[in-house]
């Protein structure tokens, strides 16, 4: 018996390192891509053949990869039951890659000193939270739905933001500041959550297939945590080039 509750709990334990050592692998295979590509843009002062395929044209480039962004994250949630592990992890890494790419940005608009400064921030704010999720004996499923819910509400208001700015030319700066704020707090809780939702998914983890699937798609969910709440303390904190 005693055999029997240590193999769980050995199996418990692998399915929660295996989750958080994807997000981390898919967080560092991001930042080393966000850094060479943005070493790739600019030959002096002058856009190369990629910079101008990503940044000029309107950023057709950027809005290309950033679309291809949201349509792989859409497939992998919705195909993952029908995928083999094999593909899982393909699209997990493809992923990262891409979302590099449109996080290269990011070293051409910020202080480098700002950017590190913001992740450092973002990963005090991440650990806490997960911490919190992990260990907590409040059930935050209640708690996470209304984050959902108020995540849709703030890509609407972003939505709109963008057609005011673009079509209109309105100052929105408020409205961005506001947004940035709400987004902040929502990925907060949804850290917390979504690690609550790891530890409860541990539990029945036997190490088949179809668990290391799921445990690729929770990292994908706590990836997507840490790069938004990255990029919402950068926004708000950041000093720009």
């Amino acid at each position: 018996m005693e055999r029997t509750l240590s193999a769980v709990e050995s199996e418990q334990q692998r399915f929660i390192t295996k989750t958080y050592s994807w997000m981390g692998l898919a967080l560092l295979i991001s930042a080393a891509t966000a850094f060479f590509t943005a070493q790739s843009i600019f030959v002096g002062n002058e856009l190369t053949a990629f910079g101008l395929f990503l940044f000029g044209n309107k950023m057709m480039g950027f809005w290309i990869f950033a679309i291809a962004e949201i349509v792989l994250v859409l497939w992998l949630s919705s195909q993952i039951r029908k995928l083999s592990l094999q593909t899982a992890i393909i699209g997990f890494i493809g992923y990262s890659v891409i979302n590099g790419i449109t996080l290269s940005s990011i070293f051409i608009i910020y202080q480098i000193e700002s950017i590190a400064v913001a992740f450092l921030g973002t990963s005090a704010m991440f650990f806490i939270m997960a911490f919190y999720g992990a260990t907590t004996k409040k059930n935050l499923a209640t708690f996470g739905r209304y984050l959902m819910m108020a995540l849709v509400g703030v890509i609407i208001v972003s939505l709109l933001e963008f057609v005011m700015a673009v079509f209109f030319h309105l100052n929105t700066t408020i409205l961005d500041f506001l947004i940035a704020i709400a987004t902040v707090i929502i990925f907060t809780g949804l850290t917390a959550y979504d690690s609550q939702k790891v530890m409860k998914i541990a539990k029945n983890s036997n190490g088949n297939e179809d668990y290391q699937k799921v445990s690729i798609m929770a990292a994908l969910e706590l990836y997507l945590d840490f790069i938004n709440l990255f990029l919402m303390l950068l926004r708000l904190f950041g000093k720009r080039r």
